[in-house]
């Protein structure tokens, strides 16, 4: 009974505590330093141990100008203790009073019991950093390790750099830290590339490149010409990392698939006729059958991207060829659904589409190539309007690969399925659900959709604009573009016209989106004019709406590939200056700084 007295009795006096420290700490945060610097001396005389509490103290009492009370707690810590981050806390303190003279005394004292024992460099560097007294910081870390060489503040010392402006030694520092501990170099990366696409320093970039530049030149180490790869990757230079790539290729002709990664990155940043060169290299220099087809069905996607009707035809034969030449089999399932899809949505043969995949299926599949066989084979149900049989393979997949990117793919498809359907009850609560999704171009996507259904309810509960306007991207996603662009038409010719201030909610909202769809069909058959015309629309008369960045994003992009820089440069600047929460605000800030000359992109 006593113990549990005792229990009890600690129980309660740990959750007093606790509520102590957080009314402490409201207090501190609220800006009320009296009744804080109370609160925590009654902490602080209970834990007189605790560093926190008396550095809490410390500070109310600085900021209440009690200035000979904070020296004197600190004076006497310091005799307990004998700690070498209280001289820091010391010389704080007169620094606060601009007595710079006793200030430079306890920071110098600091520094000494560095050299006496230089494993205090820890705790006198930190509380160094935390007071912003950053060459103080710097110099603690030199001190330390021109003592004992061993240690390694390399990391530490370049990030100090760089804050002080010295960007020359932070890159020196950084990559001579990356060279020596290679498993650190994506963590250094990820430093040296938030300055890449910082302002501050407009000749960063090209210091960088210089640097990079002499150590490929000095040291015949293929880290620095991979470093050097890194460095054009990061600035688009497809073109010239693969001069790099092919260098490290030259003296480790091992493998090719950093080769065939940098192809990928050249397709996804829209750059054809750098991966055309890069994929080109690696099929003339490669016999390895997985390279082989993935550097094939990079170009052929490629092609199919871009191909006009009369062009099928050959396209197939291709895709034939290819086949033929590298055999059904697991290793060339990518393009074998490849085919598959081009069959079905090209040349509209659905059930040849069906067959390919069928056949495929047969084969001995691993968990994440059967779920793709089904991916393919659920997209062509739809195509062919069999909504319920593709929900149930993209179910199958959901239920195979829980929690997986492919399942959520699969739930994203689903939710559009039956959307298609006009089943928007159902399609809202699944395109809300996926809003969360861990990958950001599902969970963008199923936001852009829930707005859509969500924004067309509200004020139209009978959703006839929605419906016609989910026929429409249903025709999309059916590559029957003509059709999609009449319908949208239609949708159109039933709003336009009539006074904006007495247009119905539902009929702004689908006026917006839906000239959006038709801008994207005429930008695709390389209609430029006309679809400048329906972005501009956007922009004027929906300037408000949840549209208007992808209208300015996307006409600037047109103004960008027709060559009227000033006039791409206005509508860049307009998205980064007013819509900095777009998923367009990167790249429009980048683009932007390109046609503003800057040579630090």
């Amino acid at each position: 009974m006593k113990k549990l007295f005792l229990h009890i009795t600690l129980f309660f006096s740990l959750v007093c505590f606790s509520q102590n420290e957080q009314l402490a700490q409201y207090y501190f945060e609220k800006g009320d330093f009296e009744k804080a610097k109370i609160s925590f001396e009654e902490l602080l005389k209970a834990s007189p141990q605790n560093y926190q509490y008396f550095q809490k103290t410390i500070e109310c009492y600085q900021q209440l100008q009690q200035f000979d009370l904070a020296e004197k707690a600190i004076q006497a810590r310091l005799s307990t203790y004998k700690q070498g981050t209280l001289l820091v806390e010391l010389g704080y303190n007169f620094q606060l009073q601009k007595n710079e003279a006793s200030a430079k005394k306890y920071y110098d004292e600091a520094i000494e019991r560095i050299k006496k024992n230089p494993n205090e460099v820890y705790g006198i560097a930190n509380s160094f950093e935390r007071k912003a007294l950053l060459e103080y910081a710097l110099k603690s870390y030199q001190t330390a390790t021109a003592l004992q060489p061993n240690f390694n503040f390399n990391y530490q010392m370049a990030l100090l750099y760089g804050q002080l402006g010295n960007t020359e030694m932070m890159i020196t520092t950084f990559l001579d830290e990356a060279f020596y501990n290679p498993q650190n170099s994506i963590l250094i990366q990820n430093q040296l590339a938030r300055f890449m696409t910082d302002e501050g320093d407009t000749n960063f970039n090209e210091t960088l490149r210089k640097t990079l530049i002499v150590r490929t030149q000095k040291n015949q180490d293929v880290f620095w010409n991979r470093y050097l790869s890194w460095f054009y990757i990061q600035q688009k230079e497809f073109g010239k990392a693969f001069i790099q790539e092919k260098a490290i290729y030259k003296r480790d002709p091992e493998s090719l698939s950093n080769i065939v990664n940098l192809g990928q990155l050249a397709i996804e940043e829209d750059n054809p006729a750098a991966a055309k060169e890069i994929l080109g290299f690696v099929l003339e220099n490669t016999k390895d059958l997985e390279l082989l087809v993935q550097a094939n069905t990079f170009l052929i996607k490629m092609k199919i991207a871009t191909a006009q009707e009369k062009e099928y035809s050959a396209i197939n034969l291709e895709l034939d060829g290819l086949l033929k030449l590298y055999e059904i089999s697991p290793f060339t399932l990518s393009l074998q659904l490849i085919q598959a899809h081009f069959v079905a949505f090209n040349l509209k043969k659905p059930e040849d589409g069906k067959a390919i995949v069928k056949h495929a299926l047969e084969l001995e599949l691993n968990d994440y190539e059967t779920a793709q066989a089904k991916m393919e084979l659920a997209d062509i149900l739809l195509y062919e309007e069999k909504f319920n049989q593709a929900l149930i393979y993209y179910s199958q997949i959901e239920l195979d690969l829980k929690n997986d990117v492919v399942a959520h793919e699969a739930s994203l498809k689903a939710a559009k399925t039956s959307y298609f359907k006009t089943d928007f009850v159902w399609a809202l609560k699944q395109f809300k659900e996926l809003k969360s999704a861990s990958t950001q171009l599902i969970a963008n996507d199923a936001l852009e959709y829930f707005l859509l259904i969500n924004d067309n309810t509200v004020e139209d509960s009978t959703q006839v604009a929605l419906k016609q306007f989910a026929k429409g991207d249903y025709l999309l996603y059916q590559n029957r573009n003509q059709e999609a662009m009449l319908q949208f038409q239609s949708i159109l010719k039933s709003f336009k016209g009539q006074d904006s201030r007495a247009m119905p909610e539902q009929a702004k909202h689908i006026e917006a989106v839906t000239l959006l769809r038709l801008g994207k069909i005429y930008e695709k058959q390389g209609e430029y004019t006309l679809a400048l015309p329906q972005y501009q629309e956007i922009i004027t008369n929906h300037s408000d709406g949840i549209y208007i960045d992808e209208a300015l994003y996307f006409s600037a992009e047109i103004y960008n590939k027709l060559q009227h820089p000033e006039k791409a440069k206005s509508l860049y600047e307009q998205l980064i200056f007013n819509h900095q929460d777009s998923i367009y605000f990167v790249e429009a800030r980048k683009k932007f700084r390109e046609l503003r000359g800057d040579k630090n992109l």
